[in-house]
């Protein structure tokens, strides 16, 4: 990438929805970098990214689709793009020949707050027994007592903007927080290490020590199915397991049956394999998941935080510099 892209004006090819795009052609025209305000956003459907692509695009904002996955490029891909931006972090909904033609930049960051908030809601609702705790009849008046979330341990698998902010929460709320990461970098959360988390020494370590265990790493061969069967076996009685990443990273079979078997107190599910699990599948009727269908990230601060994030790549990509969040293939995030 280098200045001269800009030597006609910069097309945008979007698949943010209407509102969004109109916010962002808003934002541009307010001229943010130089020769923002001529830029042109062409809205571009999800699902036809290989055909409709205007052959002018410079930049592509783009929206995971699965059923691109199985089908090749264009001959003449990537025509005339530069630099592709992805609405979210994960790569699996993208077929491979999207990501190694062009520099690629990932939405990290931008819906870490909103996830977070969604994790610690769940916690809440599992210390709190709810729903159960609701009442709509006389006859189930009676006390009980819930449990407590001061003085709980939340375990993180995974040290990334999410994890993060949800530790930030945790501890705000009394929680004791422990990390299991693949770096040997200090848990610092804005520059410094706060007291009350520590770091596992390993997968069984961080299931056997945790009343709460998040699950917020990237999908990739090395975290594919971590929480099975033999993982499992070392988690602490009672132990509520929150998936918020990708369903790959857990063996739902074993999850089942630790739920049933009752070593596992409750499943938070977001994201599952696939998505959407096909009608009957036990995880829609099991009393102890509690599953969503992955929304934990959709708000508008998120989308804001795309177009944000999107505009300072932007101005990058004018001063001839990579984007922000660059995708690492080796990585696979």
């Amino acid at each position: 990438m280098t200045a001269s892209t800009l030597e006609t004006p910069l097309v945008i090819a979007s698949q943010l929805d209407a509102a969004a795009n109109d916010v962002l052609r808003a934002r541009l025209a307010a001229d943010p970098f130089p020769g923002a305000a001529a830029a042109r956003v062409v809205a571009l459907p999800p699902a036809t990214v290989p055909h409709d692509l205007p052959p002018e695009a410079q930049v592509l904002i783009a929206r995971p689709n699965y059923k691109l996955l199985q089908e090749p490029p264009p001959a003449d891909w990537p025509r005339g793009l530069k630099w592709v931006q992805l609405v979210g972090i994960g790569l699996d909904g993208y077929p491979r020949w999207l990501l190694d033609r062009v520099p690629v930049g990932v939405a990290r960051g931008t819906s870490s707050n909103v996830i977070a908030e969604y994790v610690i809601a769940t916690v809440f609702a599992a210390a709190k027994s709810l729903p159960d705790l609701w009442i709509r009849d006389a006859a189930h008046w009676k006390l009980s007592a819930t449990g407590s979330v001061v003085g709980s341990t939340l375990g993180l698998y995974g040290w990334g903007g999410i994890g993060q902010a949800v530790a930030r929460r945790a501890l705000a709320l009394g929680q004791h927080v422990r990390v299991l990461r693949r770096s040997d970098t200090p848990l610092t959360l804005d520059g410094s290490e706060p007291p009350g988390i520590s770091r596992a020494t390993s997968l069984e370590d961080l299931l056997a020590t945790s009343d709460h265990l998040l699950l917020a790493a990237p999908a990739t061969a090395d975290t594919r199915h971590v929480i099975n069967a033999d993982s499992l076996r070392h988690a602490k009685p009672g132990l509520h397991l929150i998936n918020v990443a990708r369903g790959s990273l857990v063996d739902q079979d074993a999850l089942i049956q630790a739920l049933d078997e009752g070593r596992l107190s409750r499943a938070s599910l977001d994201v599952t394999t696939p998505e959407p699990l096909p009608a009957g599948h036990p995880l829609y009727t099991h009393p102890r998941v509690f599953l969503t269908p992955h929304t934990s990230a959709i708000s508008p601060e998120t989308e804001q935080g795309v177009i944000d994030l999107f505009l300072r790549n932007a101005a990058r990509f004018v001063r001839g510099e990579a984007p922000e969040h660059v995708l690492d293939p080796q990585r696979g995030y």
